[in-house]
């Protein structure tokens, strides 16, 4: 009886090893405690937090995090800041991911070598190594943009709302409640976590900036800096926020216009390499066979 390639009996163990991982950080729920703390800032406080709350994964996640450069660590929570910090993937489950999925395609990377090793399986070996350590990033850089486009679309509206809410005579912070409370898209949720940090102590300026810095938008981080020199110089709020909506209308219908130029430009790849051959197949195509029928008699 032969014995087993130990490449092979070691590829094997670590693609065993690595589909629990993988399971675990896909499949895993959120931890108890962090998601019980998210309820509490929008309902209050839970007086059976601290008995009913069971951090799990604590060992599979400070393992992933220790292997994990700290650089890549605060890469991958500042795009999870971006991406609105879903609560089905925490940083930890996410690196945790990163790890899993590279040692799943190395795994499968050192059987096939084992069995037919070459320079160009090698290549494309590391090539999947790559691209799964980097996979939970894109995904994540995805969701982002996604979330920063529907912020900018979102906030020529808001500013309108919060524009009649001042002029109606409410403060600056009761109008971004009011704009909070009524809107459902992802700059309603950043006003209202903005809202949570000035109530537990955070000063109002470093609030507004972790607002500006969260989301990435630069509309927002103009807007947010206007405020500021606003509240610094007295200069009236409604005033400020007035123009802020009209700039902020103003460069949306701007982008629209540039997307809108930028369509013919994009259609003509498509119309040369696929519209424009089927096209001349269908009108030609009979004319150059009846020639060859005329001289093949």
């Amino acid at each position: 009886m032969n014995a087993y390639p130990i490449p092979v009996v070691a590829a094997a163990g670590a693609a065993g090893l690595a589909l629990p991982l993988l399971g675990w950080a896909l499949l895993a729920r959120p931890d108890a405690a962090l998601a019980r703390s998210r309820e509490n800032l929008v309902r209050g406080w839970d007086a059976t937090v601290a008995a009913e709350a069971r951090p799990g994964g604590g060992g599979l996640a400070r393992l992933a995090r220790s292997l994990t450069p700290r650089g890549t660590v605060t890469r991958l929570d500042r795009l999870l800041a971006r991406a609105g910090r879903p609560p089905a993937w925490p940083l930890a489950r996410v690196v945790a991911a990163k790890l899993v999925l590279a040692a799943v395609g190395g795994g499968i990377g050192v059987l096939l070598l084992s069995a037919n090793p070459s320079v160009p399986l090698v290549l494309l070996v590391l090539l999947v190594v790559g691209v799964s350590w980097f996979v939970p990033d894109l995904l994540l850089l995805s969701r982002g943009q996604e979330r920063q486009q529907a912020i900018a679309l979102e906030l020529a509206d808001t500013l309108d709302q919060m524009t009649i809410a001042v002029e109606a005579g409410l403060g600056f912070e009761s109008a971004i409640a009011r704009a909070g409370r009524n809107g459902k898209g992802p700059l309603a949720e950043e006003l209202v976590r903005t809202l949570q940090d000035i109530a537990v102590g955070q000063p109002r300026r470093e609030a507004y900036l972790a607002l500006a810095e969260r989301t990435g938008v630069k509309d927002l981080r103009r807007f947010i800096r206007a405020v500021i020199q606003a509240d610094a110089f007295g200069v009236s709020i409604a005033d400020v926020l007035r123009t802020q909506s009209h700039e902020m209308r103003l460069k949306r219908r701007q982008r629209a216009e540039q997307k809108a130029m930028q369509i013919p430009v994009k259609v003509i790849f498509p119309l040369i390499l696929c519209i424009l051959p089927t096209l001349f197949i269908v009108l030609l195509g009979p004319v150059v066979l009846s020639v060859m029928g005329t001289f093949g008699h």
